[in-house]
């Protein structure tokens, strides 16, 4: 068993789905491809702001919410409210990303304990991980929906670190988001940074303690360091 950092917390969101498929399902409803990406940042944004604000609002709530104000300015092909449970079940639709099975069987066969901690619906991760056959690599699935604050609130790692029976400095994040990797880093986790697109990390948070372009090398990563 691993001793540094026996845990392994992921993100789910971009993390381990692969959310590319949702721009087919704003195309479906006549507005632009391009807008899902648009409405991730905002729903995030306004997920972080009622955080900011000492607010815990579900990530659908936000979503649908989000999805309303933004299809206004589009001639849809079907009335607004089915516009936006067309969008919001297609979160449910969500495959991984290619690197994830194979990634997630190595750490739980090098003996980490996995985990979850999602700002969306622990159902979300629940139907994502049965439909791809692993999960039962994961000991638990966890919310901040279940939690007192979103991430990257110090106390959505702590509620993760609770939940565990452990402390934040045994636990290691990974995710894809710097965002989330400088929260936990404050919090007091190791962090892994999934970097699939190449993308320069921001020098305004902290730096990852490991930086992987894929979920498969992370367990070399972590038995060199």
């Amino acid at each position: 068993m691993p001793r540094q950092h026996p845990v392994i917390v992921f993100d789910v969101n971009e993390t381990l789905s692969d959310m590319s498929p949702l721009a087919d399902r704003f195309a479906e409803t006549g507005a632009p491809a391009s807008l899902a990406k648009l409405w991730f940042a905002t729903l995030l944004r306004d997920g972080f702001a009622l955080t900011a604000a000492g607010d815990n609002k579900a990530f659908a709530e936000i979503g649908a919410e989000a999805l309303r104000g933004l299809l206004v300015d589009f001639n849809l092909n079907m009335e607004p409210d089915a516009a936006v449970e067309h969008i919001m079940q297609g979160m449910a639709g969500l495959g991984l990303h290619p690197d994830v099975p194979d990634g997630v069987s190595a750490l739980k066969t090098a003996g980490y304990r996995l985990v979850t901690l999602t700002n969306g619906s622990v159902n979300v991760a629940e139907k994502l991980f049965t439909a791809a056959g692993i999960r039962d690599s994961f000991d638990r699935l966890l919310s901040v929906e279940d939690g007192p604050a979103w991430k990257p609130a110090r106390a959505a790692y702590d509620h993760a670190a609770t939940a565990c029976g452990t402390d934040p400095e045994h636990m290691l994040l990974a995710a894809v988001h710097p965002w989330d990797i400088h929260g936990a880093a404050r919090a007091g986790l190791v962090t892994a940074w999934i970097n699939r697109s190449g993308a320069a990390y921001p020098g305004y948070f902290t730096k990852p303690d490991y930086t992987i372009t894929s979920l498969g090398q992370l367990p070399g990563a972590l038995v060199k360091r």
